[in-house]
């Protein structure tokens, strides 16, 4: 009996750990290089966009893809991610606001510019358009709105 519960902890473990699919972090600072810095993402997850946000589009992670711990200065903040399959981003900004794009960006590639950028943490969810697709992504952060 102890083995089958311990089988049954370790699956769950295994599928949660699946969906959390954190890549790592990040320290920009205003003016930072090179711009922009770039990061290999896995986009999507089983979470609707929607739940999280009224008007967001996509399928994420249960828990964000990358952190960025940024020191404003004068210029915007761009996200955006590019992938040979259909992504969304979703931005939260260090205040809880929420960003999210679709389309905005080349192609079928999303891009969320934040004017006026508060100084602190921002979390970013890279997602798939498409429920159950998994794609390789590259997130770019600008300051100069480069992808």
């Amino acid at each position: 009996m102890k083995t089958v519960f311990t089988a049954i902890i370790m699956a769950a473990s295994l599928a949660s750990a699946g969906q959390a699919q954190t890549f790592g972090s990040v320290n920009l600072q205003a003016g930072f290089t090179p711009d922009p810095f770039r990061v290999a993402i896995t986009s999507g997850g089983t979470v609707n966009a929607s739940a999280l946000s009224n008007g967001c589009r996509g399928w994420m992670a249960n828990s964000m893809d990358y952190q960025v711990h940024y020191v404003a200065g004068s210029f915007n903040l761009s996200f955006s991610a590019t992938s040979s399959s259909d992504t969304t981003l979703l931005i939260q900004a260090p205040n809880g606001s929420i960003y999210c794009d679709d389309d905005s960006g080349n192609g079928l590639n999303p891009i969320v510019t934040i004017g006026n950028p508060m100084s602190g943490t921002y979390s970013v969810w890279v997602g798939s358009y498409q429920s159950g697709e998994y794609a390789r992504a590259t997130l770019s952060i600008s300051e100069l709105g480069r992808q």
